[in-house]
């Protein structure tokens, strides 16, 4: 993986060996060496982060990211939240396309995420800023035609080495992977789900099952129950609903019980709290 990310192998060996671990299967030790391996080349030891939010989905049904929402109203808090990603492979409207209608910045460097978190608690630094080497290797999911364990390294990257994680899969078989690994990189806590579109973002008018890893205490599953049976028939604007314009009892369950995630990574409340980050996020401004 280190030479992965130098750029030394032929093109041909890299599509060969990430193919190869794919056809394999993901084992949770090889993704941990893997993932090592990134931090090494991607790392940003001089940031302090309290919540890992790694954005990586690439669903094909998925609208606005409510769960970018959910991370601002974290931020407001207090909570300092480095999220970092590509929607790349996606349909839906990509993160940064949905900070630039909520009037945030992307941090485009290291130098940026640092100063966005020491003024907003929140920065979203896409992978090709972050790690333009690892973003070429996620590209080539183009040329494949199928994703690689790249992602799955991209998503438990943890750059910043954050006190806690929160982490969406799309496939329930991979929340084992992400778990395991993380006991193997001897994370202090993530939370892992399987979330709409492969994102960390809750489904308000059904339960979920969260898995949270804490370091020292092993793994257990909560259980969260279903926040509403609203259900909305056209999306509201993700602008709108951030500011109070709009009021949608659907999508604002959903950003609260995506609050309640990171809470929860965090070793804090549930939705009860989270209700009350959510309605103090232009009180904490």
């Amino acid at each position: 993986m280190g030479m992965l990310l130098e750029g030394t192998p032929d093109p041909m060996q890299v599509g060969a060996f990430l193919m190869l671990l794919r056809y394999r299967g993901e084992d949770s030790h090889e993704i941990a060496g893997l993932v090592e391996a990134a931090r090494a080349a991607c790392a940003l030891p001089d940031l302090r982060v309290d919540l890992d939010w790694p954005s990586y989905g690439a669903g094909r049904t998925r609208g606005a990211p409510w769960f970018l929402l959910a991370a601002l109203a974290l931020a407001r808090s207090g909570v300092r939240v480095l999220m970092h990603g590509s929607n790349e492979f996606g349909a839906g409207m990509s993160v940064p396309q949905a900070l630039e209608r909520l009037g945030v910045r992307q941090a485009l460097d290291a130098g940026a995420a640092r100063e966005a978190l020491a003024w907003d608690g929140f920065a979203y630094l896409p992978v090709q800023a972050l790690c333009p080497t690892l973003a070429g290797l996620l590209g080539l999911r183009r040329l494949f035609g199928l994703r690689s364990p790249v992602n799955t390294v991209a998503r438990l990257l943890d750059p910043a080495g954050a006190a806690a994680g929160v982490d969406g899969v799309f496939h329930p078989p991979y929340i084992e992977t992400h778990l395991a690994t993380a006991e193997l990189l001897d994370r202090p806590r993530l939370l892992v789900l399987k979330g709409g579109g492969g994102e960390a973002e809750r489904n308000p008018v059904r339960p979920v099952a969260a898995h949270l890893y804490v370091r020292g205490e092993g793994r257990r599953v909560l259980a969260l129950p279903a926040l509403t049976d609203a259900v909305e028939t056209e999306e509201p604007d993700i602008g709108a609903v951030w500011r109070g314009e709009v009021a949608s009892a659907c999508v604002e369950a959903r950003v609260i019980g995506t609050i309640a995630l990171g809470l929860l990574a965090l070793g804090r409340g549930g939705d009860e709290e989270a209700a009350a980050v959510w309605r103090g996020r232009w009180l904490n401004s």
